[in-house]
């Protein structure tokens, strides 16, 4: 395949050099005429450039400057574009939006809304990359953007699970998706930025992970892992990937087969990306190959076409041994450029509706993406617990509230955050909501016994405590071959080290509090679970929000004080201990991970989530008799809001097979809708099912099978909480 590819790059460079020659007045070059195939225009591309400028074009500097091309750049975006500036690459410190981290975003179980995040990010970075504001010391390009994160949050002690959008592959998958559809944009011809979905494949442990290996079978793979990589590359359009440091069942991502047998040839991605560092671990931590040489040389025969690490004078060496071929180079850069002309960078500015995304106002101070942060802060918040009504708080009843805990006045950043146009803290947002007639007590923690003293003259306390997603100020400079030091706090993790407990230490803090002040509301600032049984046995109220959004403070103050109706829903299962987990390494699920094999009585069930009103499911139904097997139907269900304000409902729809011939999960959850209900309204629900997302993988045939067997469905507000079912007929 590649070797004819090679063949038919050499033949249409010659026959569209020929055919450009023999046109009158013709001026420029051939890859700059839009009337001529992207394929012919990337051809002619090549054909211009020099053995080392084709080499160069491998990193992430994808531009060729002698010919006019310019480059797409990258930068790390997942909640927000990422420029904290760095003087000795010429980076400026630019702010950006910036959104809770992913595990909210998922937590918000709404697609559209995290669709239209997408687009604010990446209009931000068009932004950035074509103002003339921001072309000096140096161009800043990012129209790549280094997101979605589209692994799965297997294990709570995972240190990057503060990057994903959860443990289940549908719902990670769907929020992949619309995250990258809004990157890209909906132009038909042209993206606004580029989808990078990282880190292919099982890349869930931090400890170890330069040269680890990831152990399952190709079953798991396909209806587990690698889901939300297919959802994004097939229903979201992604072209971009990043192999991951770790390896599957041995071989290391990122010279493993597959980025050419299946992603390259079967999902059509374009760009091929490793790791930082990931090149150099096959030498030094894998002992795979004997130099960097080899190594940047297995990377390219693999498919990697945009290098973060040492490769420029390797594979210069390498093309003189003649381990290398210029024909196998092309191909490499003939992909890359293809995302090139999808960006619209080689094209004029008329007809590209993303070219006139520049100068004038910063679009991060604008009404619009404001309106966009504050909505998915709002709708990212968990209402874990809340007995006998505690929350809402009453304005008016009062007079004097204690805002206590170490996240109280902070915003925390993280690695794969930036710096925000503006930050609300939790603080600032309280003193807003209640104005001058109320008295507010600040107290970060309790020492000489000031959170207690100030909990117990206080009419309410709220206690903010949780995780710091970079273990201290220093994580810049705490890095070692493994990964990076242990963090101070064991509950706590980040990239480079996985959590060595769940407990939470602060813990101790609200006991303090709660002991001074009955009328306590705990507010858990957290990237991950935690096992919080005490707090959940004794405190009347829990608030769960992940951290990093910039109007942190002003969307916490609205659910406390009934100004917005919480309705997010958890992410991940939440155990009870430690002890229900399998080993950190144990990669196959059926062990007992997640809610699809889990087997113990978790703490918080994955989907839980409550409100300050109730709902009522009625008259489940479908569309159809029966679903065809290749086919869809519809899911429909009667949702009234019981209560008396409004509010918003996720419906969730869950699978399961009692009479499959093979092992299927307990549950699966395979539709979900987050729909919002004035008091007394009812409405239906319409969730489409088809037949594809109940499908196993058939090893034996090598291909996705759906069982023609009865399907249960089962219609809750979490996984633990079904109140209908129904079973249909697979035909």
């Amino acid at each position: 395949m590649q070797g004819k590819n090679r063949i038919r790059i050499r033949t249409l460079a010659v026959l569209v050099t020929a055919l450009w020659a023999g046109q009158a007045g013709a001026a420029g070059y051939p890859f700059q005429d839009t009337a001529l195939a992207p394929d012919a225009r990337i051809a002619n591309i090549l054909s211009l450039m020099t053995l080392d400028e084709k080499i160069d074009a491998l990193s992430t500097d994808s531009g060729v400057a002698r010919l006019g091309i310019p480059s797409f750049g990258g930068t790390e975006g997942i909640h927000g574009i990422v420029r904290r500036g760095d003087q000795d690459h010429q980076k400026a410190r630019i702010t950006t939006t910036q959104f809770p981290q992913p595990p909210g975003m998922g937590a918000s179980w709404d697609p559209a809304l995290v669709r239209r995040a997408g687009a604010v990010q990446s209009t931000e970075a068009r932004y950035i990359t074509q103002s003339a504001a921001y072309q000096k010391p140096a161009p800043q390009p990012m129209l790549m953007q280094w997101g979605p994160q589209a692994d799965l949050a297997r294990d709570p002690r995972w240190g990057r699970g503060e990057e994903v959008y959860g443990e289940d592959p549908f719902l990670a998958g769907t929020m992949a998706v619309a995250f990258t559809r809004g990157i890209q944009g909906d132009d038909p011809r042209y993206w606004r930025g580029a989808a990078l979905l990282k880190h292919f494949l099982a890349n869930s442990n931090e400890n170890g992970r330069g040269n680890s290996s990831s152990d399952f079978d190709e079953r798991l793979f396909r209806e587990y892992y690698a889901v939300p990589f297919r959802m994004g590359f097939e229903e979201g359009g992604a072209r971009g990937v990043m192999a991951a440091y770790n390896a599957w069942n041995g071989t290391p991502m990122g010279v493993h087969p597959l980025l050419n047998s299946l992603v390259i040839q079967q999902w059509g991605v374009d760009i091929v990306s490793s790791d930082g560092g990931a090149i150099g671990n096959l030498v030094k931590l894998y002992q795979r190959y004997p130099s960097q040489k080899e190594a940047a040389v297995a990377g390219l025969k693999a498919g990697i076409n945009q290098y973060l690490d040492t490769y420029k004078d390797e594979l210069r060496a390498a093309f003189k041994e003649g381990t290398i071929t210029e024909a196998e180079l092309d191909a490499a850069l003939a992909r890359k450029f293809r995302v090139t002309l999808k960006l619209g960078l080689l094209d004029p500015a008329q007809g590209n509706p993303y070219a006139a995304i520049k100068d004038g106002a910063a679009p991060w101070d604008s009404a619009a993406h404001k309106a966009v942060s504050l909505q998915m802060a709002l709708e990212s918040i968990v209402l874990m617990k809340n007995e006998t009504r505690t929350l809402p708080l009453s304005k008016t009843g009062i007079k004097r509230i204690a805002v206590i805990g170490p996240h109280a006045d902070s915003v925390h950043w993280d690695w794969y955050g930036g710096i925000p146009p503006y930050k609300v803290t939790a603080l600032d947002g309280i003193r807003a909501a209640l104005g001058p007639g109320a008295q507010v007590d600040y107290v970060p923690d309790n020492g000489g016994g000031a959170a207690e003293r100030a909990a117990r003259a206080a009419d309410v306390a709220v206690v903010l405590v949780g995780n710091d997603p970079t273990c201290g100020p220093n994580m810049g400079k705490e890095w070692t071959d493994a990964g990076t030091k242990p963090c101070a706090d064991p509950g706590d993790g980040r990239e480079g080290r996985d959590r060595a407990t769940l407990q939470l230490a602060q813990e101790a803090l609200v006991k303090q509090v709660l002991a001074a002040n009955p009328k306590t509301v705990m507010v858990l600032m957290s990237s991950f679970p935690y096992t919080i049984n005490w707090s959940k046995q004794h405190v009347p109220a829990i608030v769960q929000m992940a951290h990093s959004s910039q109007d942190q403070g002003s969307a916490l103050a609205q659910v406390l004080f009934g100004d917005y109706n919480p309705g997010g829903k958890l992410v991940a299962t939440w155990p009870a201990s430690v002890d229900q987990l399998p080993p950190m390494m144990d990669y196959d699920i059926r062990h007992g991970r997640t809610y699809l094999y889990a087997k113990g009585e978790p703490l918080f069930p994955f989907g839980h989530g409550l409100s300050y009103t109730s709902f009522r499911y009625t008259k489940l139904r479908t569309d159809a008799a029966a679903l065809p097997g290749d086919g869809a139907l519809n899911v429909e269900v009667e949702v009234a809001n019981t209560g008396k304000v409004a509010g918003d409902s996720v419906v969730q729809l869950y699978a399961a097979w009692p009479k499959s011939a093979v092992s299927r999960p307990q549950k699966m959850l395979v539709g979900f809708q987050r729909v919002r209900l004035e008091p007394g309204e009812t409405r239906t629900v319409r969730i489409p099912l088809e037949a594809r997302r109940l499908a196993w993988w058939n090893t034996a045939r090598g291909a996705y099978e759906v069982e023609r067997v009865p399907v249960r469905l089962m219609l809750g507000e979490s996984s633990a909480d079904i109140r209908l079912t129904r079973t249909v007929e697979v035909r």
